[in-house]
């Protein structure tokens, strides 16, 4: 597959990355094929958090990767810590970081993580905190890099008082249905909708200092609402995809993945999907590159408007 480097590190990364979240809905030797398929297809980045399953789905993709310390060579991991939702808070605490992190490594069977994550943003945050878990988990060879996730540039900044290692990548929702991010930059000062920030203008911040955004839920509308390809819901953005698809002999995975890739912002969509043939479609994205007249064209039959 197609590779890019993460933020302003010199990770080369697959520019589609598989999402482990839903991986416990697999039993194990259905997990194996899944974890094996992405691997044929140079699909090799596997995103995480401590919350998935309660920390299963990490046990799940161990067992079914048969982690060994050959296996791990060939893989890149990412997983997310700061949700604690056992007791209904977030926690950037330095304790809470680091016992996150080596519960983590236990279940993914591994001396080190790629990439960590900051999961949604812990209003109690002590920047100090932060940095001084992300310097011990390096200096200990437990972390490797560094991120954010659902966060704006005002909080991120915060982060960059004290934390001297780069943030890498920051994950955040986005797709075709859910892209306010993109929209409300094309309507600038603009008396409607369209033209509210609702992210602090977290896409042009970025661009500008190389981070790595990662859409998540790339296929969904609303919060988890439903996925918008064949929703009855969205017959002008489904008939516009239709018709993309078949230029490229595609389907419309593919082109919803290929969507966020044309973007220059060179973003790192996250799967959501256990299905075998739709994983190999987000992965064909990478192969497909839309035109300015195809990206805008999803762009409107979406219901998205320009000025």
């Amino acid at each position: 597959m197609r590779t890019q480097k993460l933020g302003t590190s010199n990770l080369e990364v697959p520019v589609v990355a598989v999402g482990c979240m839903r991986i416990n809905s697999l039993d194990q030797a259905q997990a194996e094929r899944f974890v094996q398929t992405c691997l044929d297809h140079g699909a090799n980045f596997f995103d995480h958090a401590d919350i998935y399953g309660g920390g299963k789905c990490e046990e799940i993709f161990a067992d079914a990767v048969h982690m060994s310390s050959s296996v791990r060579e060939k893989l890149i991991l990412q997983s997310k810590c700061g949700i604690r939702h056992n007791i209904g808070t977030f926690d950037f605490s330095k304790e809470h970081i680091l016992a996150s992190v080596d519960g983590i490594l236990k279940r993914l069977r591994t001396d080190y993580l790629d990439v960590l994550l900051l999961h949604r943003p812990d209003t109690l945050v002590e920047p100090e905190e932060v940095a001084a878990a992300f310097d011990e988990l390096e200096s200990a060879g437990k972390v490797r890099h560094f991120g954010v996730s659902n966060q704006h540039p005002r909080q991120i900044e915060l982060l960059k008082k004290a934390v001297r290692q780069p943030l890498v990548a920051n994950q955040l929702q986005l797709s075709i249905t859910n892209a306010t991010m993109i929209t409300s930059g094309l309507n600038v000062n603009m008396l409607n909708d369209e033209a509210v920030d609702r992210d602090g203008g977290i896409l042009d911040y970025c661009r500008l200092h190389d981070i790595t955004i990662q859409p998540w839920s790339p296929f969904q509308y609303g919060f988890f609402e439903g996925v918008f390809i064949d929703s009855p819901k969205y017959p002008e953005l489904n008939a516009k995809m239709d018709e993309i698809a078949a230029k490229y002999s595609v389907s419309k995975t593919t082109i919803a993945i290929a969507w966020l890739l044309r973007h220059p912002a060179k973003m790192q969509p996250v799967t959501g999907t256990m299905n075998l043939e739709r994983i190999q479609d987000c992965i064909k994205a990478a192969d497909v590159t839309l035109t300015r007249e195809e990206w805008y064209g999803i762009l409107l039959a979406a219901g998205n408007k320009l000025p």
